[in-house]
């Protein structure tokens, strides 16, 4: 079965390659938050709702007006896939996958998406419309051969690194079916506990550089604002969040792309970690850790691969319940790592017996109304037991 994958790089741009890129991304965000505008105002004051096509034909008329004429600077495929984008989001808010769409800044990330019209692909160069020379591109890893991008998108991060998504639609191989599955207990201490016993340590890569974050962060405060001074700051202070960044999204990337190779289904918990972090002791070390990232990653390598992920529901009592006679303590705080069971008299190591039980309780599940559902996609919630 073909997908669709993205494959990221980074890329120079000349001097000239960054004055086009920098219009584009402007006229974009420009485009975006004129489109959000109207469409908020339409919502709120006239109970109507607009879409994609009542704003691609606003548009039209927009940069027909005198002074609205520097839109017309850079490719229209980039703007109106900017009103795709909004369209998309907008629908996501109605089908509730996510929150109200907001204006973008200036400050933030800043991208502009491509269709297969706005670039030219020989091969091994691209050019995008409006640019004269092909984009200077770190081949870290080679697209699939005979690949044809459907869409390219440029982007630039806080830090002032230039990357390029391209997305191409391609046969991945499945692995081959594999008789071993595993628990996964997400933790702080160690981010992930194992059915099996292996433990796999949390790197904590915000807490490594928080001192560096830190004392860069006073500089930058110091800095007059609009000076260039204060640039070269902000570049400092956004390069180490990027640093943090990347770490983390290469240790997670690692992590779950061992698991699915080695296992044909892998059980994990539910985390509610936007309640998790209004704790205010916890809250700086359970962002730091990724946890709603690497079930993501779990969910598309799974289906990616051939494999099966099984969320557990959020309240099965996975580190209270005795994994060998089933017995469940009416109460355990967090800071008793070990138990033992006043049932059996097991003694217990609590991530790894919650390890354990969601092991047991993902493949009963997944036996039960497995079958039904094609592979890659989360099977089932157990209920809390009764």
């Amino acid at each position: 079965m073909k997908q669709k994958r993205a494959y990221k790089y980074r890329f120079y741009p000349t001097e000239v390659q960054k004055r086009i890129l920098a219009q584009t991304f402007g006229c974009c965000r420009y485009v975006y938050n004129w489109a959000l505008r109207l469409r908020t105002d339409a919502y709120y004051k006239e109970n109507k709702r607009l879409y994609y096509n009542d704003m691609s034909a606003a548009l039209t008329q927009l940069k027909k007006q005198a002074e609205m004429r520097w839109l017309t600077d850079v490719s229209s495929v980039s703007l109106q896939q900017a009103l795709r984008h909004l369209d998309r989001a907008f629908l996501n808010f109605f089908e509730g996958r996510g929150k109200y769409p907001v204006f973008k800044k200036k400050r933030n990330q800043q991208s502009a998406t491509y269709a297969d019209t706005a670039f030219t692909w020989g091969g091994k160069q691209f050019t995008l419309a409006k640019m004269a020379d092909p984009l200077d591109i770190r081949w870290s890893r080679p697209l699939p051969k005979g690949a044809r991008p459907s869409t390219v998108t440029v982007s630039k991060d806080r830090a002032d690194r230039y990357f390029v998504s391209i997305l191409v639609e391609e046969e991945i191989k499945q692995y081959e079916p594999s008789a071993q599955s595993i628990g996964a207990d997400l933790g702080l201490k160690n981010f992930v506990i194992l059915s099996t016993g292996e433990t796999v340590g949390n790197s904590r890569f915000f807490h490594k550089d928080e001192k560096k974050l830190a004392k860069a962060q006073r500089k930058l405060a110091k800095k007059k604002k609009g000076s260039k001074n204060r640039a070269k700051a902000r570049r400092k202070v956004a390069r180490i969040h990027a640093r943090i960044a990347d770490r983390r999204r290469d240790f997670l990337h690692k992590l779950s792309t061992r698991l699915i190779r080695e296992n044909q289904t892998v059980c994990v918990e539910t985390l509610a970690v936007k309640n998790m972090v209004k704790n205010p002791k916890l809250s700086k070390a359970i962002s730091d850790v990724g946890w709603s990232e690497f079930v993501f990653q779990l969910e598309y390598k799974a289906e990616w691969y051939g494999r099966n992920l099984v969320k557990i529901d959020k309240f099965y009592p996975s580190s209270k319940r005795c994994f060998d006679c089933g017995h469940i303590l009416e109460s355990l705080s967090l800071d008793i790592r070990h138990w033992v069971c006043p049932e059996c008299g097991v003694a217990h190591d609590r991530d790894v017996n919650a390890a354990r039980n969601i092991h047991a309780a993902g493949l009963t599940v997944f036996e039960a109304c497995g079958e039904a559902v094609r592979p890659g996609r989360v099977k089932a919630r157990s209920g809390k037991p009764r």
